[in-house]
């Protein structure tokens, strides 16, 4: 039954503030930013953001109980606080996991636990079969794998079905002749050197996710797309990683699944999650006999959503 009775408040920790921020040089052209909160000497565990181009949150730091685990997070290339803002050039999936890597070291950190959701799933599954002896455990939520069916259901036809109103104003956005591909008109017109142009694109773009994100769609979260400096790296960002295909082969996580069978994985994920339907789940689950798949029946995509966020919390607890 859903939860009608507790608050985030409830089922979060304290909000808390960084005990130390910075930025690392990753390349000639990019910085990231990156900050540290809770225990200095706690359990390190690096905090991957979605999107891409998402930019991590305050409220990311809350899943964690502060006098145990030392929270690190970072804004990936080209969004957030990380530099040149929006950049396309030199932001891929190979660099992104790179990057952590190189926050790893920089910080002096051997293993620590890894934690992402929706595109930070992608990433963190990415990294750990990359650097497979550097993970203590993977802790995910919304699974999305970046294949060709994931993106046609959300972008093109699938989740339109449901959200048939959200939908009219993305599809609408775009001119009928070059309807039957939305990611690459969307991608033609947020690589604009039309900054209006980008702009409006990015915006409808934005609005689309966050109006599909929740069971229950949730104003604060459209005024996201209103929030032009957020929409336009989100926007940009993503569809660029999209018409791609993240820069690897299709189902690339399944295909190096062996990799990571020995990493104790706990996957979260909403029975109505629209963004990124829980087969996706269901298959990595499959694919890894020994991860914990946790349905949540009352819950779509956020992590905002009390019921995922219990479950997340209730993860993170148990490696105390």
């Amino acid at each position: 039954m859903l939860d009608v009775t507790s608050t985030l408040a409830d089922v979060l920790y304290p909000s808390i503030e960084p005990y130390e921020s910075g930025m690392l040089n990753v390349s000639e052209l990019h910085t990231i930013a990156w900050e540290k909160s809770g225990n200095p000497n706690g359990i390190p565990v690096i905090v991957i953001h979605g999107g891409p181009g998402g930019g991590g949150q305050p409220s990311y730091r809350q899943y964690f109980d502060a006098n145990a685990y030392n929270i690190i997070q970072f804004d990936q290339r080209g969004c957030g606080k990380s530099t040149p803002y929006a950049e396309l050039t030199e932001n891929n999936t190979q660099a992104s996991v790179r990057d952590i890597e190189q926050l790893r070291e920089s910080f002096g950190i051997e293993r620590w636990h890894v934690f992402g959701g929706s595109w930070g799933s992608t990433l963190a599954l990415v990294y750990a079969q990359e650097h497979p002896g550097r993970a203590l455990s993977l802790m995910l939520r919304g699974i999305f794998m970046c294949r060709k069916s994931e993106l046609q259901w959300f972008y093109q036809d699938g989740a339109s079905h449901i959200f048939p109103d959200a939908f009219e104003a993305y599809r609408e956005h775009i001119p009928q002749q070059e309807q039957g591909d939305l990611v690459k008109a969307y991608h033609t017109r947020l690589t604009s050197e039309d900054v209006n142009i980008r702009r409006a694109a990015a915006k409808e773009w934005t609005r689309w996710e966050m109006a599909t994100s929740r069971l229950f769609p949730d104003d604060s979260y459209l005024e996201k797309a209103e929030d032009l400096d957020f929409a336009v790296a989100f926007a940009r960002i993503e569809c660029h990683y999209f018409i791609n295909a993240i820069f690897l082969e299709e189902a690339h996580i399944l295909n190096h699944v062996e990799t990571i069978q020995h990493i104790p994985t706990n996957i979260v994920q909403g029975r109505y999650d629209v963004v990124c339907p829980a087969r996706s789940a269901w298959e990595l689950h499959k694919a890894m006999p020994n991860s914990n798949l946790i349905l949540v029946p009352d819950a779509g995509h956020s992590m905002g959503e009390v019921s995922i966020a219990r479950e997340l919390v209730a993860i993170t607890d148990s490696f105390r």
